[in-house]
This record gives structure tokens, C-alpha cells and sequence, in this order.
């Protein structure tokens, strides 16, 4: 039997050694199991994917009578029943008038099409010169050429330039390392609002077509948005005739305890892009949804959104979404993760009285620690010591010891932590444990 160093090229994966990666081979609830038999706590629900945790039949029967009665068929000039269905549910749950749903295979596929339709939307309607995006600095949004413009990750992007142009980069949320009004959330967050209304003068309104956030941005380590924030936003884009486009492919579905992270800040955007939880990540599936005023020029006879992928909003994976949001309301998944956050986050800040931890931060189900070397100064790792914290030490030994989670550096040192939404206080204090052993360790071996 051949290994996955012969023939499985792995996503984000360095190749060599290779061969001695985790083979998964089984979920149940909020935990995983390897071939050896070992248990681990998923902490990362997959990869802030597996909302209702792992082994749910529910989910497997719908996949399966929907593959013995229609297996596939594409949405291009045809429709198919639980597409229609699923997009009336998720139109109904989306904030506002965001009642018109594009199913993609996955996220970057919806971000991909959010740009792709803001373009046309202009064009369509007499601005053709509004074409550029302004997202914000390590901000993660895909792989494929479009998402991966939008990223402002450089180090994702040096190896597959030149890509897209006209993408531009805005200050990010992190209120712990704010350049001013560290100690005025508020105050930082219209500062931070600011600079896109910078970015856009400076490019010209009438070129700049939208603004890509996440409600909580996850590269750097889940950076919640300051007071008032997405309010000014909101404001900057109506002024300048920008769109503004909520990436919530992790956010979304209840992950910060609301459908739509949009919901738990309190703005409106004009399009949202999501993924992942949409079916607990039991078949693949992703969306783009837009109001209907994005919508209203594709209602003109002969027009047409020349855009489309084969498998966007298979009728397997649709089923299985509609299976999973009636989940959602039967088991109130929602209330739950509302219910228990603030325990979440109580159970995580213990941990800062180690020496290593210098922010908690995030919300709902979903939290970035951020790792330093001294907490009075906030002094960060150079690039080798956090190669030999978190590669050569944390990420192994934090999956060894039974916790599957994520130790990051995009951006500063962080250990990230999304969770199942079935997680309770139990699974919140193994994670805790499981992380005070490993990172006391940690900070000894510096």
C-alpha cells in the first residue's frame, strides 16, 4: 500500500516527511480518531468547518437519498429541487435584502464571485471604471487568483505573482498591537474605519468597486471588530457608492452564536460570502448572496452573470444543507453557542497568567491566543523562534497530547480555537488543560 509521500500532495503541507502525517480516520461528536486509535479533542472543528460535530447520520441519510434520486445536475439554464429550497432558506435567514443566492463549491469560489459580480454590477450600471477592492492587511480570502489578490498575506502570494491588480490593503482590527488609541476601542475602531475611506480617495471613488472584510478576521489570530467599527464602514462605503462585502465563510452559521456574523455586529452588508458550516462541512458547499439591488440589472432581458462552476450547488450538498440548518433549529445550536460563549471565553483567559500568553481574544466560538515573549513590552518572536515554537515544538505537541488545533504565525504567534458548536464546559476546560501543559512546556524550552 503506497503512503501519501508517493502519491497524496497535500493542501498547505510541507512534503518532505511527509509520509509520517496524522491519517484520520474516523469523527464522533466533538472528537476525531486516528489509525493507531488515538483520541483527540477537535478543536478546530476540521478547519471552522464541522458545526454540529462529527458522525451525525442525519446528515449521511440526506446525503444519501438525495445521491439514489438525483446524484447531480448543474444549475446552468436548469434548476433542481433542493437548490431552490436551500436558497429560499438561506435568503430568509440573511440579513436584509440579501435574498438572491449563488451556491459556489466553496469559499475562495464565493469570494471569487462577489468580486466578479460587483465588476458587472458597475459595468452594468454606467460606472465601468469601478473595478478595485480594498480589504484589509493579513486578512486571508482564498487561493484562486481573485481570492488570493484580495488576501493581504504576502507570503501566500509571492510564489504565484503577478495576480490579479487593483487590490489595496487597510489597517486590520488588532485593538492589542493598535499603532494609535490602543486604550480607546472605540476611538481606534473609527480610526481604523478611517483609513478605507483614505484608501478609497486616494484610489478615487469612482474606481473602487468594493471593500472585502470578515466580521472576525481569522489570519493573525480572530480579530474582533472595535465598537462601532462596521457602522462607520457602512457609512464610508454609502458615501463613496462602494459595496460592501461581508466574508463570512467562517462567521457565518452560527459560529459567533447568529446565522450571519453581520448580525452580531449590527451592519448591513451588500453581499456576504460564506461556506463551510453551511453544511458542517458533510459535503462541500459554499454561497455568495446579494441583495436585491445587485440582482435587479440581471432581471433585464438578455442579461445574463456569465459565471458558474459544475459542482456550485450540487444537489447532494444542498440537500445536506438543508438537513443541516433544519439541525440548527432543532437542537437550538444557535441559543447554545450564545448560551455558553461567555464560559468559553472565561475558560480560555485563565490561561493568562502564563508567561507566554499576551491577548485572548474573539467571540462566540472562535478565539486566537496570542503568543510572546514578554507581556509587559508585548515583544513578539523573530521569524526563527517562531519556526522552532510552532512548527518545531507547539503544533505537534499540542495534536500529541490530544488537542487538534491550530498554531499559526500569519501575522504574530497565535494558537487558534473553533470548536464544534456542540462544545460545552467539559471540552472547554480539556482544551484548557491540554493547552496550559503544553504551553508552560513551551515557554521552558525558550
Amino acid at each position: 500500500m503506497s503512503t501519501s509521500a508517493d502519491h497524496l500532495w497535500m493542501h498547505f503541507t510541507r512534503m518532505a516527511g511527509a509520509d509520517q502525517a496524522p491519517v484520520i480516520v474516523r469523527g464522533e461528536g466533538a472528537y476525531i480518531w486516528d489509525d493507531q486509535g488515538r483520541r483527540y479533542l477537535d478543536g478546530l472543528a476540521g478547519l471552522f468547518v464541522n458545526q454540529l460535530g462529527h458522525g451525525r447520520t442525519e446528515l449521511a441519510e440526506a446525503a444519501a437519498q438525495q445521491a439514489s434520486q438525483l446524484a447531480f445536475f448543474p444549475l446552468w439554464s436548469y434548476r433542481h429541487p433542493t437548490a431552490i429550497e436551500l436558497a429560499d432558506v438561506v435568503a430568509g435567514l440573511a440579513p436584509g435584502d440579501l435574498d438572491h443566492v449563488f451556491f459556489t463549491s466553496g469559499g475562495g469560489e464565493a469570494v471569487e464571485t462577489a468580486w466578479k459580480l460587483a465588476k458587472n454590477y458597475f459595468r452594468l450600471t454606467g460606472k465601468p471604471m469601478k473595478h478595485k477592492v480594498i480589504s484589509r492587511a493579513i486578512a486571508y480570502h482564498g487561493t484562486t487568483h481573485g481570492a488570493l489578490s484580495i488576501t493581504g498575506l504576502p507570503g501566500l502570494k509571492q510564489q504565484f505573482e503577478p495576480l490579479v491588480p487593483s487590490t489595496f490593503r487597510v489597517p486590520n482590527t488588532n485593538l492589542y498591537r493598535a499603532p494609535v488609541h490602543g486604550d480607546d476601542p472605540e476611538a481606534f475602531g473609527r480610526w481604523a474605519a478611517d483609513q478605507i475611506e483614505v484608501a478609497i480617495e486616494q484610489e478615487g471613488p469612482e474606481t473602487v468597486a468594493a471593500v472585502f472584510l470578515e466580521p472576525v478576521q481569522n489570519a493573525g489570530g480572530c480579530f474582533p471588530p472595535p465598537p462601532g467599527y462596521f457602522q462607520r464602514v457602512r457609512e464610508i462605503c454609502d458615501r463613496h457608492d462602494v459595496l460592501l462585502v461581508s466574508d463570512e465563510v467562517i462567521c457565518a452559521f452560527g459560529r459567533l452564536g447568529t446565522m450571519f456574523g453581520a448580525e452580531r455586529y449590527g451592519y448591513q452588508p451588500d453581499m456576504i460570502t460564506c461556506a463551510k458550516g453551511l453544511t458542517s462541512g458533510y459535503a462541500p458547499l459554499g454561497a455568495m448572496i446579494a441583495s436585491e439591488r445587485l440582482f435587479a440589472p440581471f432581471r433585464e432581458a438578455g442579461a445574463s452573470f456569465a459565471h458558474g462552476y459544475t459542482f456550485g450547488g450540487h444537489p447532494v450538498a444542498t440537500a445536506v444543507g438543508l438537513r443541516n440548518l433544519q439541525l440548527f433549529e432543532e437542537e437550538g445550536v444557535l441559543e447554545h453557542v450564545r448560551a455558553n460563549e461567555a464560559a468559553f471565553r472565561a475558560t480560555l483567559e485563565r490561561l493568562h497568567d502564563l508567561p507566554i500568553v499576551g491577548d485572548v481574544r474573539g467571540d462566540g466560538y472562535f478565539y486566537g491566543i496570542e503568543l510572546v515573549k514578554d507581556k509587559a513590552t508585548k515583544e513578539t518572536f523573530d521569524d526563527a523562534e517562531s519556526e522552532r515554537l510552532l512548527r518545531g515544538f507547539l503544533s505537534t505537541a499540542l495534536f500529541d497530547a490530544g488537542l487538534y488545533c491550530r498554531a499559526d504565525d500569519r501575522g504574530d504567534p497565535v494558537v487558534q480555537l473553533s470548536p464544534p458548536l456542540i462544545c460545552d464546559q467539559s471540552h472547554f476546560d480539556e482544551m484548557e488543560q491540554i493547552l496550559r501543559s503544553v504551553l508552560t512546556e513551551a515557554w521552558s524550552r525558550l
